[in-house]
């Protein structure tokens, strides 16, 4: 057992109770999605607890150790694709950005135009299974391209960065929708993008 103590830093849940009247996703349906989203904040520094525990009484490899490492990219990855997406959502927003824009120029410049890049998003988001559909850049090329992610961690692109972030999973629309009808949040979801804060998630 060592001496000195691992240090880790505790993750705070973050506020996103501004997000109010939302078009086609009900208070309702964000209030328990919030709830979720906590418990990946707290489920998250559980697991670094208990890794850390281990890890100082000399226990790491151990099967419990090896499960927690295991379990951990799918609570962080919840936590962090939950702070994404409730980030790029506002009350207001619009179905598009302005097409001169810096993201609706980076838009066209990799699919020829927001329409096939929206057409192709939505399609990836209404896949069968649970899952995000994600927006990423790659931070070589600046290249934007379109992903499922399943779950949260089985699919993501090691190094890209994710620009717009959709929630796929039914718990995001379940209230509002039935199950085969996502296509209808998915164009909910687009009435409540906040274009300018996922243009500032571009790597300029």
């Amino acid at each position: 057992m060592q001496a000195q103590k691992i240090q880790y830093k505790t993750y705070e849940k973050k506020d996103f109770g501004h997000l109010k009247n939302l078009t086609g996703i009900s208070d309702k349906t964000l209030e328990i999605h919030f709830a979720l989203y906590a418990g990946y904040v707290t489920n998250t520094n559980t697991l670094n607890e208990k890794v850390i525990e281990l890890t100082e009484a000399g226990k790491s490899g151990t099967p419990e150790y090896s499960e927690l490492k295991r379990r951990y990219g799918f609570e962080y990855n919840g936590k962090v694709l939950h702070e994404y997406y409730f980030g790029n959502l506002k009350t207001g927003g619009s179905d598009e950005p302005k097409e001169s824009s810096v993201l609706g120029t980076a838009i066209t410049n990799t699919y020829s135009s927001f329409e096939v890049w929206k057409n192709d998003f939505m399609k990836v988001g209404a896949m069968r299974g649970v899952g995000w559909a994600i927006l990423f850049q790659d931070p070589d090329t600046k290249a934007l391209s379109n992903h499922w992610v399943t779950l949260h961690e089985e699919g993501n692109i090691a190094g890209f960065k994710p620009i717009l972030v959709m929630d796929a999973w039914e718990h995001a629309f379940l209230l509002d929708y039935k199950p085969a009808e996502r296509p209808k949040y998915i164009e909910a979801f687009f009435s409540n993008i906040d274009w300018a804060a996922v243009e500032g998630r571009l790597i300029k």
